[in-house]
């Protein structure tokens, strides 16, 4: 009998087992995501692959199978019964590894503090901040983390996510951090320094128009009869959208709060008194067993009183 060592002797049963050969993960992955959507395209945007991908991924997957796992009816796709169990065992198996995955990685992400928040704030109100926060806590490895979509912190590695919305997140912890309103901004170069004294003077000149922050209100507020903008520069980031106006490329319609450092240093200018409040509010969002981590508590503690202060110096622009 050949002699083993102590730490051979305590591996589990099986251990020496040389294990079959297996279908690549990334096709797993790929079948995972198309089997729990049932659609080849929302697997695509989950996976952030092309439809094509995804559907060459499968048939590799079928082909070494030697079985079909979906049923196609034109774009539509459903999955066959062995493809159903079989997608159950995938799961599972997927699940387990990203268990194992988060259990090795414990310690890591104890020290590890990853933040959501949009593009637009993390560029005009986070990032010029934050360092005070890092300096404070040296011990903290921080990840910030631009994006429009909203979290699943279910699946997702994030601690807390700053967000613009309507507070509505079931299950979640919610706290409201900040009000803010619209008003129109431009270059004080803009138009050879001409700036429109009062809104009605506007008419013609170029408006930049934002995803999603519709002129329409504004106007009405100024008392001006006037249609949504339908031409003219579009840009889907409100930061863009500022920048843009900074350039002198037209009059954007833009947060305070993301407005207020370039109003403080002349890059922009604002017109007029006229503001319209933002349907939108921005909150401190997170998992409800997350607010008490220690990281977690000491953003939070971090960033109230910065807020706090930050509302106060708002109101200077806001009308």
């Amino acid at each position: 009998m050949a002699w083993k060592s102590a730490s051979e002797k305590d591996l589990p049963r099986g251990w020496h087992r040389e294990l079959p050969r297996l279908p690549a993960l990334g096709a797993l992955r790929a079948f995972e995501a198309a089997a729990r959507h049932e659609s080849f395209s929302r697997a695509a945007t989950e996976l952030f692959v092309t439809h094509g991908a995804i559907s060459h991924q499968i048939r590799a997957l079928e082909a070494e199978l030697g079985q079909p796992l979906f049923e196609r009816h034109g774009k539509r796709v459903s999955l066959t019964p062995g493809g159903r169990v079989y997608a159950e065992r995938v799961r599972d198996a997927l699940l387990q590894i990203a268990d194992a995955t988060r259990v090795l990685q414990a310690g890591k992400r104890d020290k590890r503090l990853t933040i959501s928040t949009m593009p637009s704030f993390a560029a005009r109100w986070l990032t010029p901040r934050i360092g005070s926060f890092i300096e404070r806590h040296p011990e903290l490895d921080v990840e910030l983390l631009s994006s429009n979509s909203l979290v699943d912190f279910a699946r997702e590695e994030v601690d807390l996510a700053l967000r613009m919305g309507s507070g509505d997140y079931p299950g979640l912890y919610v706290e409201k951090l900040l009000d803010d309103v619209f008003f129109p901004v431009c270059s004080p170069q803009f138009n050879s320094g001409k700036l429109p004294r009062t809104p009605r003077e506007m008419a013609g000149m170029p408006l930049l128009r934002g995803e999603g922050d519709p002129w329409r209100p504004w106007f009405e507020a100024a008392g001006l009869d006037l249609p949504e903008p339908r031409k003219g520069l579009l840009l889907e980031d409100s930061s863009l959208l500022l920048q843009a106006a900074a350039e002198g490329q037209g009059i954007a319609l833009i947060r305070s709060s993301l407005a207020y450092n370039d109003l403080l240093s002349g890059r922009v200018v604002r017109l007029f008194d006229v503001s319209i409040p933002c349907p939108w509010l921005l909150y401190f969002v997170c998992a409800p067993g997350t607010l008490e981590l220690p990281k977690v508590k000491a953003f939070r503690e971090w960033l109230l009183p910065e807020m706090a202060a930050f509302r106060e110096v708002l109101k200077r622009w806001e009308g």
